[in-house]
């Protein structure tokens, strides 16, 4: 295990715990509040960089990010499902 793996597998557990209010909200309130321009090239982008880290051998890291993709690309869900 290499020390970058942590660090990154660390912030990305900072980045994914910060997002669990945003979408604990949206299914409370019913809303989707987080814009289609964010959410898509979001969770796109961090699924891109699962793959990245994965031919790096950064499992760690990969594991968190795709948690992360996966915590937007629910945020964009939310936005379909509760579209006003």
């Amino acid at each position: 295990m290499i020390w970058q793996d942590m660090v990154i597998a660390i912030m990305g557990i900072v980045f994914s715990i910060s997002l669990i209010p945003q979408v604990y909200c949206g299914f409370k309130e019913r809303t989707g509040p987080i814009k289609f321009q964010t959410s898509i090239p979001t969770f796109i982008g961090c699924y891109v960089i699962v793959f990245t880290y994965w031919t790096l051998s950064l499992f760690f890291s990969s594991v968190i990010t795709f948690i992360t993709g996966t915590m937007w690309l629910i945020l964009f869900i939310q936005r379909v499902m509760y579209k006003k």
